[in-house]
This record gives structure tokens, C-alpha cells and sequence, in this order.
């Protein structure tokens, strides 16, 4: 009779035992995902990974066979999300800077001294002539693609482009900014 009650205290043992375990685990678990969460940028809500482009672009401004263009006084709701300089297959000198716009759209400096029609099939994918707007003095060419605009201009021996999801008025004050 003794023995039967031993095995009954180990059964209910092992079951307290399996529920602590669970327990320390969900708890092991939720510590991860907290931690995770501390880590994750979270300006609004939406994951924008913001980047300092301010090094990178002193560097291709340095490197670069053309005046490189960076923004100057945008305000703090444009949040830039990538940026780089690199030498491409064709040996073109090619400076990308994107951003988020405040309207939560997308946009970027795009400048190469790539061939001009190149360029800008390269950025715009589809790119038709959608007339010409003047900001700050410049003239630019705007041309609709899908998904992206773009907004075009003779800068020294490369052409640059504004371009993306924005609409052209967000372009056009990237665009206005670039010193």
C-alpha cells in the first residue's frame, strides 16, 4: 500500500515540476522579446532605421570625381535611412542618400557620372518626360515612373536625380536643400 502512495507523490512531483519548468521558460522567453523590444527603434512606431549620413558624405564629397550634394536645414522629420558611395561595374562614381519623407514617404539623392539617360532609367524605372520645374534657380526635369518619380538636373560632370515614392513637392524640397 506504501508503494502506491510513492508513486502517486512522484507523478504529482514531476507534474509541479513540469509546470515550474513552463513557467521559468515563458519567463525565459519574455525576457528575450523585452530585451529585443528595448533594442528596436521605435520613432512612431513604424521601424524606420535612422542613419547619420554626415561622415559618409564628407568622405564622397572628398572621393568623389563630381560636387557630391547633401541637404542642408531639412527639417528633423526627414529621417535618412540609407547612404552610400561606391565605385560601380562600370567604374562611375554613384552617391545614394535616402530618406523618409515627413509624409512617411520615400525619397533619395541619386548622382552619378554614369551616361544621363542611364542614370536616370537606373533610379526611375520607367521613366517618362513629365516636364520641368525650377527650384531654388535650377531647372530640373521631372519624369513619372513606376513606382517612383524623380526630378533630374545637370550637377558638374554627373546628373542628379531626387527621386521616389514623394510626391513632387517633397522632391522638390530635397532638391532645394542639396548644397
Amino acid at each position: 500500500m506504501g508503494h502506491h502512495v510513492g508513486v502517486a507523490g512522484n507523478s504529482s512531483m514531476r507534474g509541479r515540476q513540469t509546470v515550474r519548468d513552463m513557467v521559468l521558460s515563458m519567463l525565459a522567453v519574455g525576457v528575450v522579446v523585452f530585451v529585443g523590444y528595448l533594442f528596436i527603434p521605435h520613432s512612431g512606431g513604424d521601424g524606420v532605421h535612422v542613419v547619420d549620413y554626415r561622415s559618409a558624405l564628407a568622405s564622397a564629397k572628398r572621393a568623389a570625381p563630381y560636387p557630391v550634394l547633401g541637404p542642408q536645414g531639412l527639417s528633423g522629420e526627414w529621417r535618412a535611412t540609407s547612404v552610400e558611395y561606391k565605385k560601380d561595374a562600370k567604374g562611375h562614381a554613384v552617391w545614394h542618400l535616402g530618406f523618409v519623407t515627413p509624409s512617411g514617404l520615400y525619397a533619395a539623392v541619386e548622382q552619378s557620372n554614369a551616361g544621363r539617360d542611364e542614370v536616370i532609367a537606373a533610379v526611375v524605372t520607367g521613366a517618362k518626360p513629365d516636364g520641368n520645374a525650377s527650384v531654388a534657380g535650377q531647372d530640373w526635369q521631372r519624369y513619372q515612373g513606376d513606382p517612383y518619380r524623380g526630378l533630374a538636373a545637370q550637377t558638374g560632370s554627373a546628373t542628379t536625380v531626387i527621386t521616389g515614392t514623394a510626391s513632387y513637392d517633397e522632391l522638390s524640397q530635397l532638391a532645394q536643400s542639396l548644397k
